[in-house]
């Protein structure tokens, strides 16, 4: 009986130091205005991508959105290799149909969880070692009408919130609103209402950015801003 209540006991000793470590974990959100990134600096590092990424490359007709997906595949990789302390080609991406790439690194028992995001000129990219993760980022575009995006895709609560800020305030809100269910739906496949998640607004003046974690954070997501020449290894 005393064998039971210790093996009882370290049990919930191990269950309990798992969800401490969960919870203390850290994410961090890396941010890129690929306006500051010359298609000269990028060509040669076309070849670092895997085949399958440079098929899909391919397929992109528009140039911005074949500037998005190389960028946020480079940036990927470049912030892995930092946090990892390991070679860039080390780092193998494949592509998964209606899914995010999937990530081998060899000899790495603790696979790192990611997110990508992009919106215009902005690219970004969420690393976290100890939780899964959705990524949002969007334009502040105040073009669009929002009034009637708003009535199609958020509830009645969510409208009834939205309807009560003020008008300097509102394009921002709703576009939190917007990332927020983005984010969601990247961290958990499900359009759901989100519920066992936690979800982190990065302020930023020209765009919404919301992080969605399935573990809380023992601290709020880190917003690096950068370098494109400081990055590369």
């Amino acid at each position: 009986m005393l064998v039971l209540s210790c093996l009882a006991l370290h049990l919930r000793l191990i269950l309990s130091e798992s969800a401490t470590n969960k919870i203390a974990g850290i994410a961090t959100v890396w941010l890129i205005d690929s306006r500051t990134v010359t298609d000269e600096q990028l060509a040669p590092l076309l070849s670092w991508l895997s085949i399958s990424e440079i098929e899909r490359y391919k397929r992109f007709m528009r140039p911005l959105r074949q500037r998005q997906f190389l960028i946020g595949r480079l940036l990927l990789r470049c912030v892995l290799a930092r946090t990892l302390n390991i070679a860039v080609n080390s780092i193998v991406l494949t592509e998964q149909a209606n899914n995010a790439p999937l990530l081998h690194i060899p000899n790495l028992t603790n696979t790192p969880e990611f997110s990508l995001s992009h919106t215009g000129n902005w690219i970004a990219c969420a690393v976290s070692l100890s939780t899964q993760l959705g990524l949002d980022i969007e334009e502040l575009n105040t073009s669009r009408d929002l009034h009637a995006l708003s009535q199609q895709a958020f509830s009645a609560d969510e409208n009834a919130w939205l309807a009560l800020q003020a008008d300097d305030s509102k394009v921002a809100a709703f576009y939190q609103l917007w990332s927020r269910k983005e984010a969601h739906y990247k961290l958990t496949q499900s359009h759901a209402l989100p519920h066992n998640d936690y979800c982190y607004t990065l302020p930023h003046p020209a765009i919404s950015i919301v992080l969605c974690t399935e573990f809380e954070l023992g601290e709020l997501p880190k917003l690096e801003t950068v370098d494109w020449v400081k990055l590369l290894p």
